[in-house]
């Protein structure tokens, strides 16, 4: 049995080839791997006494040599290829054992330049996991480390159907394995203009299995953008509770991705069902954070908490009152940091409660993409991340809005964009808090009614924003009646003019922003 040893990542090698010596194997090795065995004493070939070449580019070149591929590719059961192999003097190779060089680690690097992530790609050892992945019948191809124990348990069987499954799911593993370092690489070396290109493949880590998925009965996981350069969520220590769901883990990102747009601001989020019940803005965290509970404190019962603050001492005892004062429960929480009191607080009153925490958060970069998957494809677009400008909106309406309620109107158009459309917010100037939310719904005045409903009273005075045009004046009329102080919509409708007369007759200030904010 003739086994070929390549890799970076050296855990477990030497007792891995320890355990194929014993079984009679014969080790043939590359560069550091070969001095790495040499070095524990184990018994190795160069793979030049195979090539009858030297290593040469620096150690770019050493596998990719007929020998080496001849004996790989060769299938053991066409007599054609048996005799081209004896007449060549090309000896079967029966393993491959090669991971690949830290193209991921080097360019996770700040410091690293193109150079550097160039010498890091990995040429050699990718065609050869896949040359032997493709003969798996004949070749065993052993891509992680954690694979080793397995491997050498099967050999030490001599059930060859049980090898066979085996080296199938191994073959498996391999070309994932190249396929994932491949997409890395191509994401990296892609111009980032280059949007959609005509292929697109995109490459995630496992970081954790989950408790369960949407429903108990369905399975779920967590997978990491390698490439991920910013805080988020996948980036989170888990400081205490239950494994999340994967409802947990959706929520918790929505929240984060909510706050996100306020940085610099103290700003608190009550997630349910991926869309906020309560947001607010406040003079410190625990502040936002009151304010954003009780603005629909019934709905707030189970929800999810973000914070775009570390959460400190003040903030756990605003979690804890809720639920001796209210008798309600908070799910989850995450925040950028939180302080050795606070948890401990946590710990001895809510350990059940998931917290995550994840580093300072900074706004998301400009060109950020998302995609959506749909059944047999993917909707890939650029992410709407871009900060509210102004500077384009019109006030429509005779009556000109307070320099408070632009403001007002800049910070719920911002927030609005986080909100499952069709969407109307009711949203206090004053305190910066949203007093009632119609989200998801499939007309505009529904959405209305239901945001109308909620603020009650506290609508007087109030600014109503629409992610989308009105369609009808229904809306307006609506809001007018419930004392609506000023309104903020994206405009183009044909009865915009319909919809600016409501509001110029009782002389309420409308903006349109041009722009419509939604979010499927």
């Amino acid at each position: 049995m003739r086994v070929i040893l390549s890799v970076y990542d050296k855990t477990g090698l030497e007792d891995f080839a320890r355990g194929l010596a014993a079984r009679g194997a014969e080790l043939v090795s590359t560069g550091g791997t070969k001095r790495s065995l040499e070095g524990a004493g184990i018994a190795v070939r160069g793979i030049d006494e195979i090539t009858g070449f030297p290593e040469i580019l620096d150690g770019r070149v050493k596998t990719l040599h007929p020998m080496v591929h001849g004996g790989l590719l060769g299938r053991r059961d066409l007599p054609d290829h048996v005799a081209q192999m004896q007449q060549l003097n090309i000896t079967p190779i029966d393993m491959v054992v090669s991971n690949l060089y830290p193209f991921v680690e080097t360019i996770a690097k700040p410091s690293h330049s193109l150079e550097d992530a160039l010498e890091n790609i990995d040429i050699g050892g990718p065609t050869m996991l896949r040359a032997s992945a493709k003969n798996y019948p004949s070749v065993w191809v052993v891509s992680d480390p954690a694979d080793y124990p397995a491997v050498l348990e099967a050999l030490a069987q001599t059930d060859a159907a049980a090898g066979l499954a085996l080296r199938r799911k191994l073959a498996a593993k391999a070309f994932q394995h190249v396929a994932y370092y491949d997409t890395v690489i191509s994401g990296y070396l892609r111009d980032p203009e280059d949007l959609f290109p005509d292929e697109l493949t995109l490459g995630f880590k496992l970081e954790q299995e989950l408790r369960y998925g949407e429903n108990p009965h369905q399975k779920g996981a967590l997978y990491r953008d390698p490439l991920v350069g910013f805080s988020s969520l996948v980036l989170g220590e888990q400081e205490l509770g239950n494994a999340p769901s994967l409802c947990n883990i959706y929520d918790l990102s929505a929240a984060l991705e909510t706050v996100r747009d306020f940085v610099g601001r103290p700003a608190a989020v009550v997630i349910k069902h991926a869309t906020p019940s309560g947001f607010a803005l406040g003079e410190t965290a625990a502040d936002a954070l009151r304010k954003a509970i009780h603005a629909d404190a019934t709905s707030a019962f189970g929800g999810i908490i973000g914070l775009n603050q570390p959460l400190d001492l003040a903030v756990a005892q605003v979690i804890d009152e809720f639920k001796q004062v209210e008798s309600s429960n908070i799910d989850a929480i995450v925040a950028p940091g939180a302080t050795p009191e606070a948890i401990e607080l946590l710990k001895k009153t809510r350990r059940r409660m998931v917290l995550i925490t994840v580093p300072s958060l900074q706004l998301l970069p400009l060109g950020s993409m998302n995609f959506k998957h749909i059944p047999g494809g993917a909707l890939y677009q650029t992410a709407n991340v871009a900060a509210v400008d102004t500077t384009y909106w019109k006030v429509a309406t005779q009556a000109q809005p307070s320099a408070l309620q632009l403001a007002a109107m800049k910070d719920a158009w911002t927030l609005i964009r986080r909100i499952r459309s069709n969407t109307i917010l009711v949203w206090d100037p004053a305190t910066g808090i949203t007093l009632g939310i119609g989200s998801g719904q499939v007309s505009r005045v529904g959405a209305a009614k239901l945001a109308l409903e909620q603020a009650g009273e506290r609508a007087r005075g109030a600014v109503l924003v629409s992610d989308s045009f009105f369609p009808f004046p229904d809306s307006v009329d609506l809001a007018v009646k419930a004392g609506i102080g000023a309104i903020v919509q994206q405009g183009g409708s044909i009865n915009d003019k319909l919809s600016v007369a409501a509001a110029d007759r009782v002389g309420v200030p409308m903006v349109l922003t041009g722009e419509r904010a939604f979010w499927h």
